[in-house]
């Protein structure tokens, strides 16, 4: 298998706990803050609603709590990332420095978002993610490793299998995820094409 520079395959770290079914898009990232022209600093609006509401009631956010500042994979339930379709969701969970998400289902719509921008999303049985769940809270410390060549999850000596698409695992492996790499690892055709486009030409000499 010729692997590319930018192939995933595995994502290794603490995790945090994130309890609940379909917790949709405008929890992940409320609508508000959708106005900016860019994804820059998007993360600190990360759940910004449940964040403010479990400060209320005096009560810590699985994103405030202990280990979860470096964490780089969540674990979540069901139907994950469901409701709008919205990037910003994604790109804010990739941005706060989470490398992957491991859920019972996701929304399609979702997951191919997150794929396009290098989020792993791998779905595992509700035991499994019960079990892991059980684990990440007795101790945040406790170190996770999705492994995408042979499917599973691991932690310590357990290892459970995860699930996802063979297509999206291909892309993973292979670095295909990545268009924009895919883009400038051949440039020499974009150059070719681009020669060929009259209107490119036109473009050039009027420029």
């Amino acid at each position: 298998m010729n692997v590319s520079t930018s192939a995933i395959t595995r994502i290794e770290g603490r995790a945090v706990v994130l309890r609940g079914s379909d917790i949709d898009t405008d929890r992940i990232m409320p609508a508000r803050f959708l106005r900016a022209i860019t994804f820059s600093g998007i993360e600190a609006h990360l759940f910004a609603d449940d964040r403010a509401a479990a400060q209320a009631a005096g009560a810590l956010h699985p994103l405030d709590g202990p280990g979860a500042a470096g964490a780089t994979i969540l674990l979540t339930q069901a139907n994950f990332g469901c409701g709008s379709s919205r990037e910003h969701a994604p790109q804010a969970l990739l941005r706060w420095g989470f490398r992957a998400v491991v859920a019972e289902s996701f929304s399609p719509i979702f997951a191919g978002n997150a794929l396009t921008i290098g989020l792993v999303c791998v779905t595992a049985s509700p035991h499994t993610i019960a079990e892991a769940m059980r684990i990440a809270e007795a101790s945040p410390d406790n170190a996770f490793c999705v492994d995408l060549e042979h499917l599973h999850l691991g932690c310590g000596s357990t290892r459970s299998p995860v699930s996802l698409p063979e297509s999206q695992r291909h892309a993973w492996l292979t670095g295909q995820w990545d268009a924009t790499s895919l883009l400038l690892a051949d440039y020499d055709d974009v150059e070719r094409v681009e020669a060929r486009l009259p209107y490119l030409r036109t473009t050039s000499r009027n420029a």
